[in-house]
């Protein structure tokens, strides 16, 4: 990927413009700007009436080490699904007035955010999120990765059955390192509850934030008790009663692991089930109850009509 002539221009592809690779010399149409952070902008492009994420960047060694992510994950699958979009192709545009960008191009991800997921299907779905999110973490931190900017605008949920994907990269890291890009809610740094090295746990932290983001959808600020706050968040919603002692967990780092979080939220989910299951059989078996009472007392009352 060549590298960019210069850092400060703008790129702004408007709509029905059409991104012509300098290398592959494959055609994208732009249909729209959908997202944009510290190391590019993404449009949704058509190529062959297929839909594709295109990211476009003046930082070619930052959107280079995306690429390699990318490529590095590929092989790497959770269930039926791989971590992250997949990679398509990876090219420079040239612009009309001279420069030249590095882009590249990936599947895109169709889908919904959790708070809407959730706010029409339940509460009910927090834990499945959560096991599934935790799979795709132990999977990326194995591979020798920690997310990084693990936020709710780089997750979205696919339908049929649904799941939750990681639709960008940007922020992954290299375990040991230094968090490269991140979001200040999300990061137990800006909460003065960790710090920024890329480890699992920061990770782990992240994931409680996205969970309280469903909830408070316009965030909060930190404070000099910030632990103290983010508990008092949780004790709040009563939707995630449940999973509180875990995510609290989490939050001073208790977790050195995806999977230890994991097999603790399968745990209570499995309990509460059997608590759901037991209270059900005890309403049936208390219904049968009460029918024999009501079927051997008629049958005493008839005898004693027969009787006299």
């Amino acid at each position: 990927m060549q590298k960019s002539i210069q850092k400060n221009d703008s790129i702004i592809f408007r709509p029905g413009t059409v991104i012509v690779g300098k290398w592959n010399r494959h055609r994208y149409l732009v249909k729209r700007k959908i997202g944009a952070g510290m190391i590019g902008t993404v449009y949704l492009c058509q190529i062959n009436k297929r839909l594709v994420a295109l990211k476009v960047s003046e930082q070619a060694m930052s959107l280079t080490t995306e690429v390699n992510v990318l490529k590095s994950l590929k092989k790497v699958q959770v269930q039926d699904h791989r971590l992250g979009p997949f990679l398509i192709d990876v090219d420079d545009v040239e612009m009309p007035n001279g420069h030249t960008y590095s882009f590249y191009v990936m599947e895109y991800i169709h889908g919904r955010s959790m708070e809407s997921f959730v706010r029409q299907h339940g509460s009910e779905w927090i834990g499945v999120f959560m096991i599934q999110l935790l799979d795709q973490l132990e999977q990326l931190h194995q591979s020798g990765w920690v997310f990084g900017d693990f936020k709710n605008d780089n997750l979205l949920v696919t339908s049929s059955p649904p799941t939750v994907r990681f639709i960008d990269v940007g922020g992954t890291t290299k375990i040991g390192r230094s968090i490269k890009e991140y979001s200040e809610f999300y990061d137990r740094a800006y909460w003065h509850l960790g710090t920024r090295e890329a480890t699992p746990n920061y990770d782990l932290f992240a994931l409680v934030m996205v969970v309280l983001a469903i909830y408070y959808p316009k965030k909060f600020k930190r404070t000099t008790n910030s632990q103290q706050l983010i508990f008092q968040k949780l004790a709040a919603v009563p939707e995630i009663r449940l999973f509180r002692p875990i995510l609290q967990k989490a939050i001073v780092g208790k977790y050195q692991t995806a999977k230890a979080m994991k097999n603790e939220v399968i745990e209570v989910m499995m309990k509460q089930q059997t608590r759901k299951t037991a209270r059900k059989n005890s309403k049936i078996t208390y219904g049968l109850e009460a029918f024999l009472v009501l079927v051997l007392s008629g049958i005493y009352y008839l005898s004693l009509y027969f009787i006299f």
